[in-house]
């Protein structure tokens, strides 16, 4: 685009700093208008925005134009250039153009003015003024940073509180379609199962290391912060939990607690429940590893009053114990009775200490659980009360 040259002066009479930025005020459309044509040839991507957003981007040229000028008029020095000097556009554009488009665009619009300060200024005085769009290009490149950077603080604020808002409303069971399309809002991908961890909160960085670790582990993850203990709700995760347990460095020290896997995020209140109720019994198990599942956790979820978790006693443990027959169940109990000694319990049933073995055997296949381990004894022992209380309703 030609750009209309002004008037000459008298060479004998050097122009001011007014005169010249009088000269460029009266090429200033131009200008905006030749650059915006650049952008158009240069940048496809500038042509395939909507027509609001281009109209904003000459919005954009002409007030950094102006800006150029008056800070010339002035004195390069006499008043700072900030991020204002964009107005109202750059916020709008944040979410559609990335920061490097920004400075990629700030920068070809200098070039094109510097390529037209001849014809409209002449060459005297364009060499004059080309130091100070140098200077002026750097400064509005780190305007242009400030505009970018107080968005992304002011959406990661929002952000974050958008996550707490999810990860509240799934622990209270509000898991429907509005859930999960503000999850997907915060980058939730929904593809693998969930699960819950629960744990102390520990240092300030807490919610940003676990992040990273999600990040790194490729897992969809919401953060939020109750009190002092941080519950993270993990997607992307297998149905064995794998690989949650990374995450369990990033809780300060103390407990952590998995919650079981569920198959959704809709279904998170049911792992985040299991999870939460374990964190507060989880110092009844003095041994218990980090992390720990909250399933391993039931005898004393059940012991502090945790209907869910007697049930599980019964449902996973006493119910297969009886399905497994009575001289399994009664041969455990003996066990149990006589102090896990597989002679003692061979003499008090009768029968060769080989038997007790095969019989206990059949404990294992039907629960998971070996009476001859200390933890998983004490498991068997409270099931089996559990059991028979709720036989008689109680």
């Amino acid at each position: 685009m030609s750009i209309p040259a002004s008037p000459a002066s008298p060479a004998s009479r050097p122009r001011t700093r007014a005169q010249i930025a009088q000269r460029l005020t009266r090429a200033s459309g131009a200008l905006s208008s030749a650059a915006l044509s650049r952008m158009e040839k240069d940048m496809p991507w500038v042509v395939q925005l909507p027509a609001e957003d281009r109209s904003w981007i000459g919005l954009i040229l002409q007030a950094g134009i102006k800006s150029f000028i008056d800070w010339f008029r002035h004195g390069e020095g006499a008043a700072p250039i900030t991020a204002e000097v964009f107005g109202a556009a750059p916020r709008a554009l944040a979410g559609d153009i990335s920061l490097e488009q920004t400075v990629a665009m700030v920068r070809l619009s200098i070039v094109v003015v510097d390529e037209n300060l001849d014809e409209v200024l002449g060459q005297a005085d364009a060499d004059a003024v080309r130091p100070a769009l140098n200077k002026y290009a750097r400064e509005i490149a780190f305007a242009t940073a400030e505009v970018y950077a107080r968005a992304a603080e002011q959406r990661g604020a929002w952000d974050a509180r958008l996550e707490a808002l999810v990860v509240d409303s799934l622990l209270r069971g509000e898991g429907d379609d509005t859930i999960s399309s503000r999850a997907s809002a915060l980058g939730w991908d929904g593809s693998g199962h969930v699960v819950v961890m629960a744990g102390g909160l520990g240092e300030g960085s807490a919610l940003e290391h676990v992040r990273r670790i999600a990040h790194d582990r490729k897992l969809d993850c919401l953060c939020a912060v109750q009190g002092d203990r941080l519950v993270v709700v993990l997607g992307g995760v297998d149905r064995t939990g794998q690989p949650a347990q990374r995450v369990a460095d990033a809780f300060a020290d103390g407990a952590v607690v998995i919650g079981p896997v569920v198959d959704s995020l809709t279904d998170a209140r049911i792992s985040a429940d299991a999870a939460l109720s374990a964190l507060k019994v989880a110092h009844g198990w003095v041994d218990a590893p980090r992390p720990v599942h909250a399933d391993d956790l039931l005898p004393e979820r059940a012991l502090a009053g945790d209907a869910t978790a007697r049930q599980a006693l019964v449902e996973q443990v006493h119910r297969p114990l009886i399905a497994a027959g009575a001289t399994v169940l009664e041969t455990l109990e003996t066990y149990l009775a006589q102090g896990a000694s597989i002679e003692a319990t061979a003499r008090a049933l009768f029968v060769h200490p080989n038997t007790v073995r095969y019989r206990l055997k059949h404990v294992v296949e039907a629960t998971g659980l070996s009476p001859a381990n200390a933890r998983d004894s004490y498991v068997l022992r409270l099931a089996l009360t559990v059991g028979r209380l709720t036989e008689r309703g109680l």
